[in-house]
């Protein structure tokens, strides 16, 4: 077993997530330190704006080269909130661009002065072989999934929402089958920068305020890339314009809230072997033979520590 520093900065731009195990690159034997570095609000809209620009964007562009520098101090930074004794370190880097289909995939972020200021070997660029030998190159947290899940109970299901989500499907059998399913938080957290100034719609108040328009969802799933099978995955801009279309004369309440159901109900839609034999969320408290009411009830309310 070697100690390993893993390092995560992903589509939803929030920050640099870091963590310390203990593997062999099969198992994990023990999980050390963990810790999230926030981006700072000047580094964040940067990095949004490389979103937008890199299609036309040249590897050695200075622009990109500055942000990409303040980048790999911020993982350098995170390193150092999980101390030391590590062998290795894992930097997966900043996407800014995913188009599989045309072989192209770009993480920014400088493993070589990442590896000067953490004194510490540093692995990279995790996807450009996959991709160049016609894989999709994301997603690549399954494997991470299953070893995690080693000794759970089979089938599951693990959701992972970022900037895209994606599923992982392990089955009773050994089998696992992986994909992104669509959007995550980032048409929604773009939204609510565009509309309220605030970076995401905290603890889904305007959400939880809207209305969802069912045609307008119906538009947004009526896309060519709910029908394909798995494996199959999505640059964080995939839906930009068909989601500004559907947003389109809404409230920011019921904007929020189409939002959040487009993810939900890409979600639900990801081509899985079967079915979820258990479903936790949702289930009724009343049925009309319990208590008379005309259908199965959901209901309760929590009470929230702030």
């Amino acid at each position: 077993m070697i100690r390993v520093i893993g390092l995560m900065s992903g589509t939803s731009l929030d920050g640099v997530d870091v963590a310390v195990l203990e593997t062999d690159g099969v198992r994990i034997g023990a999980f050390g330190p963990r810790a999230t570095l926030y981006y700072d609000e000047g580094l964040r809209a940067d990095l949004r704006a490389v979103l937008d620009a890199a299609p036309g964007l040249a590897a050695d562009d200075a622009w990109l080269a500055g942000i990409e520098r303040r980048l790999t101090d911020y993982h350098a930074e995170a390193c150092a909130l999980v101390g030391g004794g590590a062998d290795l370190v894992g930097f997966h880097g900043q996407t800014i661009l995913h188009d599989p289909a045309r072989g192209r995939t770009w993480q920014i972020g400088d493993a070589k002065r990442l590896a000067h200021k953490v004194r510490l070997p540093v692995a990279y660029d995790f996807r450009s072989a996959d991709v160049a030998a016609g894989g999709q190159g994301a997603p690549l947290v399954p494997l991470f999934h299953r070893a995690m899940a080693e000794a759970v109970e089979k089938p599951l299901l693990v959701v992972n929402i970022g900037g895209v989500a994606n599923v992982t499907w392990l089955g009773a059998d050994g089998g696992l089958l992986a994909c992104d399913t669509g959007p995550g938080n980032g048409p929604l957290d773009d939204y609510m920068m565009a509309r309220t100034g605030r970076a995401f719609d905290e603890g889904g108040e305007y959400a939880r305020a809207g209305r969802v328009d069912e045609a307008r969802l119906a538009a947004l799933m009526d896309q060519e890339f709910f029908r394909r099978p798995a494996p199959k995955s999505l640059d964080r801009l995939a839906f930009s314009e068909p989601v500004a279309s559907a947003l389109e004369g809404l409230s920011v309440q019921d904007g929020a809230a189409l939002l959040a159901a487009f993810t939900a109900r890409a979600i639900a839609a990801a081509p899985l072997p079967a079915p979820p034999a258990r479903v936790v969320y949702g289930l009724p408290l009343s049925v009309p033979e319990t208590t008379g009411v005309r259908q199965a009830m959901v209901g309760g309310r929590v009470v929230e520590l702030k």
